[in-house]
């Protein structure tokens, strides 16, 4: 009985999941409307950016429990790949998006299938390794622009080729789209088989093992499609940008960036990485922005005292102030039996 009525509130939370993230697609989807100043859709369009790629962080790092701070490496792949088949052979970035993003995916294999065999902060370490050598090659690489970079040529405006020079409102659909589906797809992943595996794995790798979790190909699965989505969001950052070099595609803060936003939210929930971006994107654009240019470093400080803050005073993120915790811990081992 007492399994029959867990089971019963699952269903409607998750049920209730998707009619706020319903809800909150709608109200997003409808904010262009009334916001006419241009900073301001900037400020919205890098929110919903980062949104979805620290959703993407969060399934290797919140639910798989494998804290990752190479995910720059990625992140530059999907941008790459993408504007590299654009520029040389003609590919529209529409359909070179996912096509970074597979290689994407496939750069997060390469990493993970040596740097899965350790543990804990040394593989932490092993990913700013792997992305620093990631950098240092394509700083070198001539054939991909070296330390110059390479401009996306200008064209026409056209969904096909992710061009937009009038307005920015068809950037907010698309960041708003890709958010989305990352939402989505973690949203999946926590109430199937492989979400409950996997948070098994990071509560206790021993006891996981010992309910017959498969440890290392569930990294790997948890590794390849958190590398998907960060690809994904390199080629939609470098389209939308128009230009990259290794500096403003790979260097190791964008790392920080993509992961920051769940760790302020709420490593391991839904809404972590979404309510982390809200709050922190925005503040650390806008102290930037108004404090940057001065040189004192005092943009610097407010986004570390924010972050600092927030893991004093909630642990747990941001997140447990509107009640929600994480779904790793607490009964994950036997639920992945």
């Amino acid at each position: 009985m007492t399994i029959a009525i867990r089971a019963n509130a699952i269903v409607k939370r998750r049920r209730r999941e998707l009619l706020v993230g319903a809800v909150l697609l709608a109200v997003l989807a409808a904010l262009p409307l009334g916001v006419s100043d241009v900073y301001a859709q900037n400020l919205i369009i890098l929110t919903l950016l980062y949104a979805g790629l620290s959703q993407a962080w969060n399934i290797l790092g919140g639910y798989c429990g494998q804290i990752s701070l190479g995910h720059a490496l990625y992140f530059g792949l999907g941008g790459y790949v993408s504007t590299m088949l654009f520029v040389y052979a003609g590919v529209p970035p529409l359909l070179g998006m996912f096509l970074g993003g597979a290689v994407g995916g496939l750069g997060a294999l390469l990493v993970g299938w040596p740097c899965f065999r350790l543990s804990g902060h040394y593989y932490a370490i092993a990913t700013v390794v792997v992305g620093e050598i990631g950098y240092l090659l394509f700083l070198n690489w001539d054939w991909v622009g070296g330390a110059s970079g390479i401009y996306v040529p200008l064209g026409p405006d056209s969904w096909v080729t992710m061009q937009f020079r009038i307005s920015k409102l068809p950037w907010h659909y698309i960041t708003l789209a890709f958010a989305t589906l990352a939402w989505i797809v973690a949203w999946v992943i926590e109430g199937s088989r492989w979400g409950y595996s996997w948070r098994a794995v990071k509560d206790d790798v021993t006891a996981a093992r010992s309910l017959a979790v498969r440890i290392f190909p569930s990294k790997m699965a948890a590794a390849a499609i958190s590398g998907f989505l960060t690809g994904m969001g390199g080629a939609i950052y470098a389209q939308y940008v128009g230009y990259i070099d290794p500096d403003s595609i790979l260097a190791g803060h964008f790392s920080i960036l993509i992961a920051l936003p769940a760790v302020l939210g709420g490593v391991g929930t839904l809404w972590g990485p979404v309510l982390g971006a809200a709050v922190l994107i925005p503040v650390s654009e806008l102290s930037r922005s108004y404090l940057g240019g001065s040189g004192s470093g005092v943009d610097l400080m407010i986004y570390g005292a924010l972050i600092m803050l927030v893991a004093l005073a909630r642990p747990q993120g941001l997140v447990s102030l509107l009640g929600v915790k994480s779904q790793a811990g607490g009964g994950a081992h036997g639920r992945a039996a």
